[in-house]
């Protein structure tokens, strides 16, 4: 099966497991989405969506959040991980939207990727899921099934990145990498996987993969 024929089979399969995909983190705007995508770094879509109302009860705009402080901020996300250096983040990018953009979220990669605590995945996440832009975001679990599905070398995200913009129409990438992420969590986890339920692995998968798996199992 050529890479092109993989790549079908996928959105086809993807299609029929999840038509509507809702985005994972709970918002209200291009703001909260930032800072919830911020706060997801290392930490689960659930945690962040547990802190995320007693973050945004105090402040869910960029003017309501410089009234606090780095360490108010601090102890309120700290159950999310990383919590002095996202505090600096959240309190340094809403001052910033103040001072140049006049409190919005600027639709713009390049703007967004220079605010502070923000990467490229973040920037890519909020102009996919707050703007509608057309990008793909790489996290662990797309990086993962890229790989087991033989579609990129697994290497680094940015190479992933690249080989899913390839392979994919632009005009399905975002709804097709939230498709990924609910697929990689429910059929293709890092740790627990059953291959026997991984019909995409199964059908389009790595041959080493496939492999390896069933050598663990005996």
């Amino acid at each position: 099966m050529t890479q092109s024929e993989k790549a079908q089979y996928i959105i086809k399969t993807l299609e029929q497991l999840y038509p509507t995909v809702p985005i994972p983190l709970e918002h209200q705007d291009p703001y909260t989405l930032l800072i919830a995508v911020l706060l997801s770094a290392q930490s689960t879509d659930a945690r962040v969506n547990l802190i995320t109302p007693l973050l945004f009860a105090k402040a869910n705009n960029p003017y309501d959040m410089v009234k606090l402080s780095v360490d108010e901020i601090r102890d309120i996300i700290k159950p999310v991980g990383l919590s002095p250096m996202k505090s600096k983040g959240i309190h340094g990018l809403s001052q910033i939207l103040i001072e140049k953009y006049d409190g919005n979220v600027p639709a713009d990669f390049e703007a967004l990727e220079a605010l502070p605590g923000v990467g490229h995945k973040t920037a890519s996440v909020v102009m996919s899921q707050a703007f509608g832009v057309p990008a793909f975001p790489v996290d662990t679990h797309i990086h993962r099934l890229m790989y087991r599905w033989g579609l990129s070398n697994g290497k680094n995200v940015v190479q992933t990145e690249k080989d899913a913009k390839r392979l994919f129409p632009k005009e399905l990438w975002n709804k097709l990498h939230l498709q990924i992420i609910y697929y990689g969590r429910e059929y293709s986890p890092a740790r627990g996987w059953d291959l026997e339920k991984d019909v995409i692995t199964k059908t389009v998968g790595r041959k080493s993969v496939v492999v390896e798996y069933y050598k663990v199992k005996k």
